[in-house]
């Protein structure tokens, strides 16, 4: 019972921050996910494969709470989202479906350094240029295909990066955060069920997993963060974002750093 409420808690911590930036929550689940998976003692081999599957599904549910939200206040350009999700789906797709083959170690230190990189952008920042507009829809799919891959591999929705890319290209904040959450949710389909045909015929995992989602903590993960996210949502349209951006990045640096820490 402790460990389906602490599943819970972490849903409904990342489901709050998901709702206020736009990020599906994948990057900041994994670790906790991981780090509880191993004090149960699941698997040995397989909890870093079992956090990023079941965060990769647990985004479908805090994505679209929060998206639901971020509509009402105009926030998503469902325009941007039609051009940018179809390079994403590939490339998380051909990341989640080879996931089962990467050595656990190499999969934890390769999230964390991606995950150092994507914060180091949040914390940074961007600012649009007066005259950025999106590029043509052949850079589109190139630029979605490589963020697709990389959200396959950290079970991200994407939004660490293409809220960056978008505002770059000239998209205002608060609808970059909605538009990123909104792209998030394909992408975390695809990518959850890559990750439970790659987990398929592993042997030697827990009950109750489908794959690499594990379904009793998937559950508890939705059950708090569908209460949280929008609550999250709303209040990105009322606190000062870029502030927040840099909290969250330097939140991304902390579980990163316990990652590497855990698994080196």
């Amino acid at each position: 019972m402790i460990w389906l409420l602490a599943y819970a808690v972490s849903g409904a911590l990342v489901g709050f921050l998901a709702g206020l930036l736009g990020i599906g929550g994948g990057m900041t689940l994994v670790p906790v996910l991981a780090a509880l998976f191993l004090a149960q003692g699941l698997s040995s081999d397989h909890n870093v494969h079992l956090a990023l599957g079941t965060a990769m599904a647990s985004i479908i549910f805090t994505s679209s709470a929060s998206v639901r939200e971020h509509h009402k206040h105009l926030a998503v350009d469902w325009q941007v989202v039609r051009r940018m999700v179809p390079g994403m789906l590939a490339g998380a797709l051909i990341s989640t479906m080879a996931s089962g083959w990467i050595p656990q170690r190499t999969l934890a230190l390769a999230f964390a350094v991606i995950v150092y990189a994507g914060a180091t952008q949040i914390f940074l920042g961007t600012k649009p240029s007066a005259h950025a507009t999106m590029p043509g829809p052949l850079p589109v799919f190139g630029v979605g295909a490589v963020i697709g891959i990389i959200s396959g591999l950290v079970s991200a929705g994407g939004t660490f990066l293409t809220v960056p890319f978008m505002l770059y290209c000239g998209v205002r904040m608060h609808t970059a955060i909605g538009t990123g959450a909104a792209i998030g949710i394909p992408v975390a389909v695809v990518g959850t069920i890559g990750y439970i045909a790659s987990g398929w015929r592993v042997a030697d995992l827990p009950p109750w997993s489908l794959g690499f989602v594990l379904l009793p903590a998937l559950a508890m993960l939705v059950l708090g963060s569908v209460i949280t996210a929008p609550m999250g949502a709303r209040y990105a349209h009322k606190l000062p974002v870029p502030t927040l951006r840099r909290v969250f990045a330097c939140l991304l640096y902390v579980l990163a750093t316990k990652m590497v820490v855990t698994y080196w």
